[in-house]
């Protein structure tokens, strides 16, 4: 009578009940995870083995002798823009001066 008061009160019970097969099941997803995760790394690492490695010193570009190394400090006279009564819109403006150092 009690059970049967308890399955009635509780309806849900049975399904919180710890069952063998859900024990394996989360197991067995968490060997298969394990697995993937090994099989990932090993194919990562012959992936890597086969890239070349990183570059002899003796290969990096040199700084020119004799340059200025630092930034060069430079003054440009501004643009005038015409007073409108409209707002003007980037592609309506120069290029800030990037014009002026094209070498064409």
């Amino acid at each position: 009578m009690e059970n049967l008061l308890r399955q009635a009160t509780h309806p849900y019970v049975h399904l919180a009940a710890p069952h063998v097969t859900g024990r394996v099941l989360f197991a067995l997803v968490g060997v298969l995870v394990v697995a993937l995760l090994i099989a990932a790394f090993a194919w990562g690492r012959r992936i890597r083995s086969r890239e070349p490695g990183p570059p002899h010193p003796e290969s990096q570009p040199r700084l020119p002798v004799g340059e200025p190394v630092g930034d060069s400090m430079e003054r440009r006279e501004p643009d005038e823009l015409p007073r409108t009564g409209h707002r003007r819109k980037p592609h309506e403006l120069k290029g800030n001066g990037i014009e002026s150092r094209r070498r064409d």
